[in-house]
């Protein structure tokens, strides 16, 4: 059976990249609009917009996120080549 990874390595950058710059540019409109207004309680909206923006953006495993599967190794048999558990050494335990 094949492993279908949510995301690869490029799609969590990606995914990184996206979050952050929503979240920059959300936070610096939010300053902007609320020092023109005067009222801080339009920045912390504006920036929660960008942050709930940014999490239906990056958090669902979209097909952007995974155009580069991680290849994995294939399974390897041990088969009859496996220790007896009467073959193990005993383990020593240090004193205390």
């Amino acid at each position: 059976p094949t492993h279908v990874s949510p995301q690869d390595y490029k799609g969590q950058k990606l995914a990184e990249q996206i979050f952050q710059g929503i979240i920059l540019v959300s936070a610096v409109i939010g300053f902007i609009y609320g020092y023109i207004t005067e009222q801080f309680g339009w920045t912390v909206y504006i920036v929660m917009a960008g942050f709930a923006l940014s999490c239906l953006l990056t958090l669902p495993p979209w097909p952007m996120y995974r155009r580069n599967p991680l290849k994995w190794l294939p399974v390897q048999d041990l088969g009859t080549e496996e220790k007896k558990p009467a073959d193990r050494k005993p383990k020593r335990h240090a004193k205390s």
